[in-house]
């Protein structure tokens, strides 16, 4: 998460951006590809003893998880999982939707502070969390990014690139369109609420009998959207971006949807 301690959905959305775009002067779209289904990557026992403790915690805890559009996710491998961002709780809750819907994980950047804490940051890495530099362009973290694409594990990214402070749609970074662009893979937008109530800003902890939702959005290619643009590189990832802001904002509920609505 931007700023967080913690595995976050798209902390990194600006630095991708500057870090994948050093020399190009257009966004260079690769070819469509839908990639056939696979069998899963095995995940770690990390990652499957932490989805299942937080299951616990909140059956324990009586918040109620209801997910929407889980038919909707392809059995493929290599796609970025898009999201809006309310709460440190959104990442993991997205993880182990996915993950009981398809069989796959979803890895998620976090900040590289987080990442070198002794311990935590172990556990962080085992459970598929990737380190970030904050603030500057990070090729490492570009190149990472593709990496696990191109393994087959999923990418969750935040376009806002941070939690927002009001609830509404934030503006988004070009770095989720410009890595879609370039890896040519397929996003699935997605959208969270009752996030926000679960586990607010600024508190240390989580709330107990919240109800919490999420759902998903049809698979898609950018670049059909980005193709459409007329003018510049960033005219196609502005028009690319903005798409993909009101592909998420149609999945949420009005009040939530900020300019997008």
């Amino acid at each position: 998460m931007s700023g967080d301690p913690a595995p976050g959905a798209g902390p990194a959305a600006a630095d991708l951006e500057a870090a994948g775009s050093e020399g190009a002067t257009s966004p260079q779209p690769l070819a469509p590809r839908l990639a056939p289904p696979t069998p899963p990557p095995p995940v770690t026992p990390t990652f499957r003893l932490v989805n299942g403790a937080v299951r616990v915690l909140l059956k324990v805890g009586q918040v109620r998880v209801l997910v929407d559009g889980a038919d909707l996710l392809p059995d493929r491998p290599g796609i970025i999982l898009a999201s809006n961002h309310l709460s440190w709780a959104d990442p993991i809750l997205l993880a182990i939707a996915i993950h009981q819907a398809t069989g796959r994980r979803v890895r998620h950047m976090a900040k590289a502070e987080a990442v070198a804490i002794p311990v935590f940051g172990t556990l962080l890495r085992d459970y598929g969390g990737f380190a970030v530099k904050r603030g500057r362009p990070d090729r490492e973290a570009y190149r990472m990014a593709t990496d696990v694409l191109a393994r087959g594990d999923w990418l969750g990214l935040a376009p806002e690139g941070t939690r927002s402070r009001t609830g509404e749609l934030g503006e988004p970074k070009p770095g989720v369109a410009l890595l879609a662009l370039r890896s040519g893979a397929e996003v699935v937008p997605a959208a969270l609420w009752g996030t926000e109530d679960l586990w607010p800003v600024g508190k240390l902890l989580p709330r107990p009998g919240k109800v919490v939702h999420i759902r998903f959005g049809e698979p898609y290619l950018m670049s059909a959207v980005a193709a459409a643009a007329a003018g510049t590189r960033h005219a196609a990832l502005d028009a690319a971006s903005d798409d993909l802001m009101r592909r998420i904002a149609a999945l949420l509920p009005t009040r939530y949807r900020g300019r997008f609505a």
